[in-house]
């Protein structure tokens, strides 16, 4: 590619299309490389039968192991691990749940749209672990109500410092009597809850896709690459700036280029510092790739029946969140930090909770049919400097890219959290005069909340961090990563809000500073 842009986005995504959808508008000439296709789902999305299915729904052996949320139905919406596949340490799984098409992502997420406080930007301040962000909620605000307000995120304000309000798009509908019973027996246990906070998006979908994009392609300053699988960045010997990046035809392989003023990763968390990783720049500090963190998840932590809804004698509905309330007047003895579960009412619980079989089996699932109760436990996880990625010397992508060595595993503090969170909401629902079924404090491996962050993070001490607090890199100041990579801390919450965010304030930054000559 003959041209010198202004600015190279990589990914297309929350970050990357916030990245695009500003700095366009702005007037900077901006080109964007996308890894996989462009999508249109209204014409390729299709219905099919199980028995036309190769696999009968199981979906191909080996094609994507790690990915637990995948089917046969939805297999194309992740990348391919025999394409592109990872390592880890045998015993110590990692699910890197991966999405390579225009929107990336941001076309699949749950839309769970919360802001972080302060108890995570200036944790270290609060328990004396890990370091602060360069940043505090203040800094933050005025974006995430502008990304609330593009994304119209639906909420209800409640007034909790660990899960601050919004510009919401108030939602004014009543809690179900059950929620309110929950609710009742929750308050008395000093646990607060509230609606969930959702993007409403437009139609269909809440993404970069259709929400961020389209103003940038519009503006006429942008030129999208789609299938353009990036190998490195390139450097200018003379003055150690990024000048651009290598990247391959995801289709025939051929290896091409592409020149820039200045350079935006935004390919999501892992496949930055990959690229930054095998690029070999931007790591003076050495903490590039360490202190991976997520969320740890454990789908029906507890599960219960509601009494007075067995046989079908009344039809309950409704859900919630319960957000962090530990560790923050008080200290518990056995964890930091806290974790946030989300409730729903009306399923059948699963068969497998009751110790019948045949025909007394559906006797009892009749009985309990629609008079279910469920919740998600989601915990903070710290992060740790061993828990880091690397570039592998001897593992390859279709490409000949070197590919990831992950090492990543949750210790005692999370091992207890989760105890702490399946045994109090258990408590809660027995003070509710729920029936409890099952409790399961087990956790999925790390990764499976497809919420990867912090390999390349923030902070005001270059010996410390990567980035400085504009997401700029210490290194190379024409450099800014503005993914989930550059999380100090993640909190309980759903990272999307802030990512976000970040990158809206980060690309304002990147463009004042190209006006006044500075980059």
């Amino acid at each position: 590619m003959a041209k010198t842009y202004d600015v190279l986005i990589i990914g297309s995504g929350a970050s990357g299309g916030m990245a695009a959808n500003i700095l366009t508008g702005r007037g900077a000439s901006c080109v964007m490389l996308e890894a996989g296709p462009q999508v249109d789902f209204q014409r390729e999305r299709g219905y099919k039968n199980v028995y036309e299915l190769p696999y009968r729904g199981f979906g191909k052996p080996g094609k994507l192991e790690h990915v637990f949320q995948a089917n046969e139905f939805n297999a194309n919406q992740w990348v391919d691990e025999q394409q592109v596949p990872y390592t880890h340490p045998a015993g110590e799984p990692f699910n890197w749940v991966r999405v390579r098409m225009i929107g990336g992502k941001s076309n699949f997420w749950a839309r769970m749209s919360f802001r972080l406080s302060d108890y995570e930007f200036k944790a270290k301040d609060h328990d004396g672990y890990g370091e602060n962000w360069p940043i505090s909620l203040a800094d933050l605000a005025p974006f995430y109500s502008r990304v609330e307000g593009i994304f119209r995120v639906t909420g209800r304000k409640e007034g909790l410092p660990q899960l601050p309000d919004g510009n919401f798009v108030e939602d004014e509908s009543p809690d179900s009597e059950t929620v309110q019973l929950f609710a009742a027996a929750a308050k008395a246990h000093g646990i607060p809850t509230t609606k969930i906070r959702r993007a409403l998006g437009t139609g269909q979908l809440a993404s970069s896709w259709n929400l961020l994009l389209p103003d940038a392609v519009n503006s006429g300053n942008l030129t999208l690459v789609t299938n353009a699988v990036v190998r490195r960045l390139t450097v200018d010997k003379n003055t150690g700036k990024v000048n651009g990046a290598l990247f391959h035809d995801r289709h025939s392989g051929r290896e091409m280029e592409v020149r820039a003023k200045a350079v935006v990763l935004g390919a999501s968390c892992l496949e930055s510092t990959r690229i930054l990783l095998n690029s070999g720049i931007a790591n003076s500090s050495g903490v590039l790739g360490h202190y991976l963190h997520d969320q740890f998840y454990m789908s029906s932590s507890v599960a219960a029946v509601v009494p007075e809804a067995r046989d079908g004698k009344t039809r309950i509905f409704g859900s919630g969140y319960i957000p962090r309330f530990r560790n923050l007047h008080t200290k518990e003895k056995n964890f930091i930090r806290g974790y946030a579960l989300d409730f729903s009412f009306g399923g059948t619980p699963d068969a497998k909770y009751f110790g019948s079989w045949g025909e007394q089996l559906e006797k009892d699932l009749a009985s309990v049919r629609g008079a279910g109760f469920g919740c998600t436990s989601m915990g903070e996880v710290l992060p740790r400097y061993e828990n880091f990625v690397a570039a592998s010397k001897t593992v390859k992508d279709a490409w000949g890219i070197p590919v990831l060595d992950i090492h990543c595993k949750y210790g005692e503090n999370e091992i207890n959290m989760a105890k702490d969170a399946v045994d109090t909401i258990a408590e809660v629902c027995r003070t509710a005069k729920f029936e409890v079924l099952n409790r399961n404090d087990k956790m999925y491996p790390p990764g499976y909340s497809i919420h990867e962050l912090g390999t390349c993070r923030m902070g005001d001490d270059p010996k410390k961090s990567v980035l400085n607090k504009w997401n700029q890199s210490h290194d190379i100041k024409n450099l800014f990563v503005v993914d989930g990579s550059s999380f100090v801390t993640g909190g309980s919450q759903n990272p999307t809000m802030t990512i976000l965010a970040l990158s809206m304030r980060a690309s304002e930054y990147l463009a004042d500073q190209m006006k006044a000559g500075s980059i």
